[in-house]
């Protein structure tokens, strides 16, 4: 049996699995761009939760392991506050033009050229500034570690500076990114909206057709927002080039992930360009019966002749088997009526076959058809066919007034009715 789902009647409803399929190839996508973004940034050197100065990344290390990394020769320095020296410098030695900071024989860092370009300093005098702060930051930390007591207030009130510092030194270099991210996204939202709204109305004038313009306004709209979230993704400082090189790694993972909405959203494209039923059509999906209201990219919305509104997943819509009562321009339907045999059946027939012919909803072409198709044991089957127009006439109630008028006409004619003891009942209407 086909699932089907109570509909939320809003348009963010149908937004809402889109933005959850972005949403989610996103978080995934920009597992390896976030990387990127962060080998590219400075981080801070701290000690005792103060900072010093800000280093930027090498071949080696990134840039927040190359400061941890520096953090930890700092406090290896302080383990000997008694052995703590002036800060040297020197050229390193490899052929590389950096200079090496160093305390107590200790190396600290190397200050590369990359680091010089990035302060706008000369390389020496960066060097002789980085050293400077090291020197006034250690002399201050073997003050603050004279006795125990001051050793262990000393560490516990760094670690909880260090965290605080760092938290909002994330806080201020990526809530920017995020704001301004998330004002393009207002920004395309708007857009979006009006390139719907301007579509639908060029659609409507052009093509005149409800399922063209569903899918010019709806493809139009998520094209606009497609568009909105890599113009984000740039504004957050991630590289067009980056985000497709992550959305390429992980398209296996998203594949078998998103399989299921991802499928709905291609049956969507497909049903709305094949068409196989359009707005306003009459059809059965299983054991769901109604008309079409929307064919939106993720289900297809359905009205029931009972008032419910149900929603078929796009994918179970396009391959299971579907029924449109309304894709041929006229629609048969047939009343089935029980008889005694005392009646003149030339005579009954012409009579029932006047009367279905002039209900209002039957056509005159192709003509009403009365048939004996059964001879029961106390009572005599007539099979009354009619034809409606299927695109304008509510099939249902057409078959109700027929019923109606048979009943009417068959009294005035003077032809007993069987009564109920008999259970010979009308009102009999198969599907097709």
């Amino acid at each position: 049996m086909i699932k089907l789902f109570r509909l939320a009647n809003t348009p963010t409803a149908s937004f809402g699995a889109f933005a959850l399929v972005i949403a989610t190839l996103l978080c995934l996508a920009l597992l390896p761009a976030t990387r990127t973004w962060a080998q590219e940034s400075l981080a801070t050197v701290r000690l005792d939760g103060r900072a010093l100065f800000r280093i930027g990344p090498t071949e080696e290390l990134e840039a927040r392991p190359r400061a941890r990394q520096v953090e930890r020769q700092l406090a290896a320095v302080l383990e000997t506050p008694q052995g703590v020296t002036p800060a040297r410098i020197a050229p390193t030695e490899t052929e590389d033009d950096g200079l090496q900071i160093s305390v107590a024989g200790r190396p600290l860092l190397v200050v590369w050229p990359a680091d010089a370009e990035a302060n706008g300093q000369p390389i020496d005098r960066l060097a002789r500034d980085w050293a400077a702060l090291i020197d006034r930051a250690l002399a201050t930390a073997v003050q603050r570690r004279e006795s125990d007591r001051g050793r262990f207030i000393t560490s516990v009130q760094s670690s909880v500076e260090t965290a605080f510092a760092r938290l909002l030194e994330s806080a201020i270099n990526i809530i920017p990114r995020v704001l301004a991210a998330l004002l393009v996204l207002l920004l395309f939202w708007g857009l979006a909206t009006a390139v719907r709204a301007l579509m639908r109305k060029l659609a409507s004038r052009l093509a005149n057709d409800l399922t063209v313009e569903n899918l010019v306004h709806q493809v139009s709209y998520y094209a606009v927002w497609l568009l909105g979230i890599i113009v984000a993704a740039s504004a957050f400082g991630l590289e067009p080039s980056t985000l497709a090189t992550g959305l390429g790694l992980t398209s296996l993972a998203l594949g078998f992930a998103l399989k299921d909405i991802l499928s709905n959203f291609v049956s969507g494209l497909l049903i709305l360009t094949l068409r196989p039923f359009q707005l306003g059509d009459q059809i059965i999906i299983g054991e769901t019966e109604g008309s079409v209201e929307r064919i939106e990219l993720r289900a297809t919305q359905i009205r029931t002749y009972d008032g419910r509104r149900v929603l078929v997943p796009n994918a179970e819509t396009f391959t299971s088997r579907v029924t449109n009562n309304t894709a041929a321009p006229v629609r048969r339907g047939k009343v089935v009526c029980t008889l005694g045999y005392e009646i003149d059946i030339e005579a009954t027939s012409k009579v029932m076959r006047e009367a279905a012919q002039r209900t209002a909803g039957v056509l005159t072409t192709p003509e009403v058809s009365v048939r004996l198709i059964d001879l029961g044991q106390t009572h005599l089957v007539f099979d009354v066919q009619f034809w409606c127009d299927s695109r304008r006439s509510d099939f249902v109630a057409t078959a109700s007034e027929v019923r109606k008028s048979l009943v009417a006409a068959l009294r005035s004619a003077g032809v007993r009715l069987p009564d109920q003891a008999q259970q010979n009942v009308v009102v009999h209407t198969p599907k097709h």
